[in-house]
């Protein structure tokens, strides 16, 4: 069973491809603006390369022949999903584009950023569970509802659907191992429970679709099963990826015993043990205020 589906032109085909690039201009100057304001700190070359490759990623998923075979044949569109919504955003995210951000903006200006990062809208999309909602429980809504044969069949539908794969699988990345702050980021072994519950839901996604259970795709039976072995297969790959990375990123969390204080505190003004209450170790305590700012 086929549904209808509609084939766009040329320049709409080759329009998101040329979009996607917009970040990494974006990025790169940012990139030199913070190199010329700090040029001792500098960015890491490492970040850079990873977001400019995450862009990479985007423009091969949306550009020719990837993008027109996506938009009729269920197994194009499935390897399109995996590259824009498991590939691109665990490399997008790895470029901290928002510790970037904060480092180029003005003081006043990063401090409202930084307090909208901490907003209860934010918290509330950031949450742990909200971000494996919106990353795997929207393909049960998509793949085991008319939801997917309705997107197909007009040409804005199937950009939203790359916007929603793209923020879902950003925003989710973010909160398993982002290198940039999140207000609502759980410890490492919290995460690394979500990240199996995502693995665990596309393997029974997949399994379902590939026997034709539950589903409501309106492709051939060929194209449906194809997708779904990319599906199996590709997810367990991009999901092993994003393990690695929250390992990468992963650093412990290290305590100094209360009785010895760190250089810092020595600095101060705060006793070590056995010091006189009376005389702070920075000297008088305006030159400890001074050493502490």
């Amino acid at each position: 069973m086929t549904g209808a589906v509609a084939h766009p032109s040329a320049v709409a085909v080759a329009l998101p491809a040329l979009v996607a690039v917009l970040p990494a201009v974006g990025y790169l100057l940012l990139v030199r603006h913070v190199r010329r304001r700090s040029p001792q700190r500098g960015w890491s070359t490492r970040r850079t390369a990873s977001f400019v490759a995450g862009c990479g990623v985007l423009v091969l998923a949306l550009s020719p022949p990837l993008a027109p075979w996506a938009h009729h044949d269920f197994r194009g569109h499935m390897a399109q999903h995996l590259l824009v919504g498991m590939y691109a955003p665990p490399a997008l995210v790895l470029g901290a584009p928002v510790t970037l951000l904060l480092r180029a903006l003005p003081a006043a200006r990063a401090r409202r950023l930084t307090a909208l990062l901490h907003s209860p809208l934010a918290r509330g999309v950031t949450h742990p569970v909200a971000a494996l909602l919106l990353n795997t429980g929207s393909l049960v809504a998509l793949y085991c509802t008319p939801l997917y044969g309705t997107a197909m069949a007009h040409p804005a539908g199937h950009w939203l659907l790359h916007v929603h794969f793209l923020a879902s699988g950003c925003l989710f990345a973010w909160v398993v191992a982002g290198p940039d702050p999140a207000p609502a980021r759980p410890g490492v072994p919290a995460r690394l429970v979500l990240l199996g519950f995502a693995i665990a839901g596309h393997a029974v996604l997949s399994q379902l679709m590939y026997g034709g259970f539950l589903i409501d795709i309106p492709a051939p039976v060929t194209e449906v099963r194809g997708g779904a072995e990319l599906m199996y297969y590709g997810g367990d790959f991009a999901e092993l990826l994003l393990a690695a990375a929250l390992v990468s990123t992963w650093r412990p969390v290290r305590t100094r015993p209360r009785s010895q204080p760190g250089p810092h505190e020595a600095r101060a003004g705060l006793r070590w043990p056995g010091r006189s209450a009376g005389r702070p170790a920075g000297g008088g305590a305006e030159g400890a205020g001074a050493q502490a700012a």
